[in-house]
């Protein structure tokens, strides 16, 4: 499994994620490891919306850093 830091996560997070919300969500899933259920309630959104932007984000910024 390949691992990255989180300085190379955070820059591809501001290159590749155009929403500044989608951005925000990401450093606080993928940095900070901010679970589902707080950041559904910090963004005001449900946690199926959380996980589906979590995943879509997931599959852009990952492809970019291979």
């Amino acid at each position: 499994m390949i691992e990255y830091t989180n300085s190379q996560v955070i820059a591809a997070i501001d290159e590749y994620i155009h929403s500044e919300r989608n951005r925000k969500i990401m450093v606080d899933r993928l940095v900070n490891g901010i679970c589902y259920e707080p950041l559904a309630e910090k963004y005001d959104l449900s946690v199926a919306q959380i996980k589906r932007i979590v995943y879509k984000c997931q599959m852009v910024i990952f492809k970019h850093l291979k």
